[in-house]
């Protein structure tokens, strides 16, 4: 199973929200590209951003920052958040991101994830984030009545990388992952699946990854706040 840390980013600023609310955003620090670099450093295989503000937006606004990372880490990068037609999914591949991640889109025009995904295997993931079951878009601001199940299977033929799948309620609160339903989203797609939200500790990723079926995990507050040490979490995850 692969550890994703992750860099947030809101006004150019490393930051962590809490329940996906801007308002809540602490700030982490003001380099991503030097915390990428010492996520790198620690050994991790990816890092995993997102655009905050791109998300609410509807289009890229941290761009800056995250070309800055580009520049900096060797290891690949996937980014979520504001990516929401073909030219900027070609624009930012273009400048070296290995995957791009396609949220809102995916609810409202599923098309264009199919279109990505044939034209670039392997470098398109869908990223659901979830309230109770069902679907939230544009930066969680929106609740659909769109079932997680439901969504994930539809692109069963689409040749989609990965899902990242969020548990809004578990994000940045440090109250551990929703294991459950990441299992079950898992053993219902062929997709490989990848966690989000609430991994804070070691025994987190161990039962994430003892459930044999996720594909990977994406930590964030944690790293930050020194409840997880990258370099341990690694090891622990290779043993």
């Amino acid at each position: 199973m692969i550890l994703y840390p992750a860099i947030d980013l809101k006004d150019g600023n490393c930051v962590r929200l809490l329940h996906g609310e801007m308002d809540k955003a602490t700030v982490f620090g003001e380099d991503p590209a030097a915390q990428a670099a010492k996520f790198e450093a620690a050994g991790c295989e990816w890092v995993h951003l997102v655009d905050l503000n791109g998300a609410f937006a509807g289009a890229p606004v941290n761009g800056a920052a995250v070309e800055a990372i580009l520049a900096r880490i060797k290891v690949p990068a996937q980014l979520g958040g504001g990516i929401r037609d073909m030219a900027t999914i070609e624009s930012w591949l273009s400048k070296g991101l290995a995957r791009v991640i396609l949220g809102t889109v995916a609810v409202e025009n599923p098309a264009l994830v199919r279109e990505a995904a044939k034209a670039f295997p392997g470098q398109v993931a869908v990223g659901i984030d979830a309230r109770g079951g069902k679907v939230a878009t544009k930066g969680w601001a929106e609740e659909t009545d769109v079932m997680v199940t439901d969504l994930a299977q539809s692109f069963e033929d689409a040749g989609v990388a990965a899902i990242i799948y969020t548990d809004i309620m578990r994000d940045g609160a440090m109250t551990g992952p929703n294991i459950e339903a990441t299992e079950a989203l898992a053993r219902a797609v062929s997709i490989p699946v990848i966690a989000s939200g609430g991994v804070s500790s070691l025994p987190d990723l161990i039962a994430l990854r003892d459930t044999g079926v996720i594909a990977g995990a994406i930590s964030g507050r944690a790293l930050y706040d020194g409840a997880l040490d990258l370099t341990q979490a690694l090891a622990a995850l290779k043993a």
